[in-house]
């Protein structure tokens, strides 16, 4: 039971350290919707978002009302679209994706996920076409997220399956030249890809979900970020595990916090309750980074070597707090470190203290990896398969999540700075140390086995 007083305490977070709920966002299975006549199947796609999702802003505007937390996206994530495409052309995927881009823009949510494929032991057709319509499909709409799962701990990896989604990364990028490559900044390769999780570009509905599910997800890195910052002022000496202790705390009010929004929209819309996601997602604001946690701790450049043992203490302690409040916590829960999205890590990656791959070791023990990361427009389709191999090598090999969202800028160079804008935020274009040397391992294809721990019945 969900104490409220809890609650209360907890709002004070919200005008002095940036608080928020950072999405709430209505799980909706479109599975009934296939059928071998496109026109049939795109419009009962429509209709079904529409129908369902009619009242989610609302009642989102109406909980944040009451409690005075604000919610920052409402979003929708979908079963895999490629279910739908079983039997259909690229043509129809293209249509599809507008269709869902409609939907999201007449019930008024910021984004929508779950143009999505599940390809880490093999690729059907409808997985196929909607892979090889990925760079129309997000040329031409502006709601549209994807996701592309091409590993897991029990399958190991798709390697013709990561080839491919590199191409079309590279296509997309391409596509939406005119917005510096921004399509591909919707697009993101997973290893263990979770089911429940409400996060961008990565949400999706899995097929072990209800047919509609409220999942939360709830950030705050400068509320954690203040909470280190009062400990050591009262304690200079602190000590690392007491400030694990700190953030233990904190994440639990954080999760109480976000439970209660979560349930009381799902309790107004009638569908289930899922989980509450606790991810310090970062924003390009001052004060709401989780670079700045790291520098609170003692790390003052980051990218310097303790780096990822303090990135460990933070997830691990937050999961922690969150576990601890909630029973219903899931989708990824721990530290992101969206590059682009965090203006410390920025400017870190800026200043050449965080490398590409100081990056990569952080991403073996922070929530998901290599996110929103720029890199030359010139990056080889080789280069980029092999950065998702590496990636993809540390979560199937670790039973983690791990996921890759990069932008091969179009004509743009390293140490150029791109801008996005809004919650994707700016960075400068970085680049492996070494990006050629591996073609000839990534063109072999195939299947990279899975380890030998995956044998756990």
């Amino acid at each position: 039971m969900i104490a409220r007083q809890d609650i209360m305490d907890t709002l004070r977070m919200v005008e002095q350290e940036n608080l928020d709920v950072r999405t709430v966002t209505l799980g909706i299975n479109l599975n009934v919707c296939a059928g071998r006549d496109p026109d049939v199947m795109v419009r009962a796609v429509y209709d079904r978002i529409v129908a369902l999702a009619g009242c989610h802003v609302a009642f989102c505007d109406e909980v944040s009302a009451k409690y005075g937390l604000p919610i920052v996206n409402k979003r929708i994530a979908i079963s895999p679209a490629s279910i739908l495409l079983e039997g259909h052309t690229v043509e129809t995927a293209v249509k599809l994706a507008q269709a869902l881009d409609r939907a999201a823009a007449a019930v008024r949510i910021d984004l929508l996920g779950g143009f999505s494929a599940l390809v880490h032991k093999g690729v059907t057709p409808g997985e196929q076409t909607l892979l090889e319509a990925l760079p129309q499909a997000l040329a031409q709409t502006g709601r549209i997220c994807a996701s592309i799962n091409v590993g897991t701990t029990r399958a190991g990896m798709n390697v013709d399956a990561i080839r491919l989604a590199a191409r079309q990364i590279i296509a997309t990028a391409q596509a939406t030249r005119a917005q510096r490559g921004f399509g591909a900044a919707k697009i993101v390769v997973f290893a263990n890809m979770p089911e429940d999780n409400p996060f961008m570009a990565g949400a999706m509905l899995g097929a072990g979900e209800p047919e509609c599910v409220i999942n939360v997800g709830v950030s705050g890195p400068g509320v954690v970020k203040r909470a280190i910052d009062r400990l050591v002022a009262r304690h200079p000496g602190a000590t690392l595990d007491r400030i694990a202790e700190e953030i233990k705390h904190t994440a639990f009010r954080v999760t109480r916090t976000g439970e209660l929004i979560g349930r009381e929209v799902a309790g107004r819309l009638n569908v289930p309750f899922g989980v509450v996601d606790l991810s310090l997602a970062p924003t390009p604001r001052v004060g709401d980074s989780v670079g700045e946690i790291y520098q609170a701790m003692g790390v003052e450049r980051v990218g310097a070597p303790g780096t990822t043992a303090a990135v460990m203490l933070l997830n691990d302690a937050v999961k922690k707090g969150g576990a601890f409040a909630s029973s219903a916590v899931g989708g990824l829960s721990g530290a992101f470190i969206p590059v682009m999205e965090d203006h410390a890590l920025s400017y870190a990656v800026e200043r050449g203290d965080l490398t590409l791959e100081k990056l990569e070791a952080m991403t073996a023990v922070c929530s998901v990896g290599l996110d929103m990361i720029l890199l030359p427009g010139d990056t080889t389709e080789e280069c980029l398969a092999g950065i998702i191999m590496d990636e993809a090598a540390i979560g199937i090999s670790t039973r983690k999540t791990t996921g890759v969202r990069i932008i091969p800028v179009p004509g743009a160079a390293r140490g150029e700075r791109v801008d996005f804008g809004g919650l994707f935020g700016a960075g400068v274009v970085t680049a492996p140390a070494c990006p050629q040397g591996s073609e000839a391992f990534v063109r072999r294809g195939g299947h990279i086995p899975a380890p030998i721990h995956a044998l756990m019945n």
